[in-house]
């Protein structure tokens, strides 16, 4: 954990539209918490869904925030030590963890295409089981899963969770939440177009830029033991979550 007296935190949305209240909500309670302990806030654009994403987003994004009084310490358009902080321009980080992660043994290719996962998960919900990446690909060799990408097909990586256990976190304001493995399929860290997925990307980039503190919406609790094991398969310290 990092010393509770060295306070960073982000407000991170996408530019997948205008701000919303319940976004402009979660920035001005990371704003709140850095100001209140003498810390650092900062702004974090993560665009790497670039199917979603919306011409002029970031820009109304940091004009919302503008008009709202929270400036940010560093971020887009003024800099900081540990920048660039915009997700699509930090590529090459997140491309050379993955070859980490797959040269561990802890991380796999997948070339499945979405046609044959949602006939997947179609045939999991007829014999009753709950849908979910049956885990496909995690046997087969790197050399063939390497060819299939060479041939066109549609390869990602995937984190290799492990099949039993539990992994708990102690959540600031929920006390200690415990997680069952098993019941975590082996989630997408690169997508076929080459860019990471939020899971990924959003634990390096809170890595590398220092964060201590996350806080966010509820709805990310579930993603939380996905992200807390990349942590422990690249041997980095999470933050504090809230």
């Amino acid at each position: 954990m990092n010393n509770k007296n060295d306070i960073r935190v982000r407000f991170a949305p996408s530019p997948t539209g205008d701000p919303h209240l319940g976004a402009m909500r979660t920035a001005l309670f990371n704003w709140a918490f850095a100001k209140k302990n003498n810390g650092v806030f900062i702004l974090r654009i993560e665009d790497t869904d670039k199917k979603r994403q919306v011409p002029g987003s970031v820009e109304n994004i940091i004009e919302g925030m503008k008009w709202l009084g929270l400036n940010y310490d560093e971020g887009p358009e003024i800099g900081g030590d540990y920048g660039p902080y915009v997700q699509s321009e930090r590529n090459e980080i997140y491309t050379e963890v993955v070859n980490k992660l797959l040269d561990e043994d802890k991380a796999y290719m997948c070339d499945l295409t979405s046609e044959e996962l949602s006939k997947m998960k179609e045939l999991q919900i007829s014999e009753g089981k709950a849908p979910g990446y049956n885990g496909h690909s995690r046997n087969r060799s790197r050399e063939e899963l390497e060819q299939s990408k060479k041939d066109g097909k549609p390869v990602v990586v995937r984190l290799k969770v492990p099949i039993a256990g539990q992994i708990e976190f102690e959540d600031v304001k929920r006390g200690i939440m415990k997680f069952d493995l098993s019941k975590i399929d082996d989630f997408v860290i690169l997508k076929a177009d080459g860019l990471p997925t939020y899971h990924l990307a959003n634990v390096i980039d809170d890595s590398a830029m220092k964060i201590s503190h996350v806080l966010r919406g509820e709805e990310w609790i579930s993603s939380t033991p996905k992200h807390l094991l990349i942590y422990q398969f690249l041997n980095l310290n999470p933050p504090n979550y809230v």
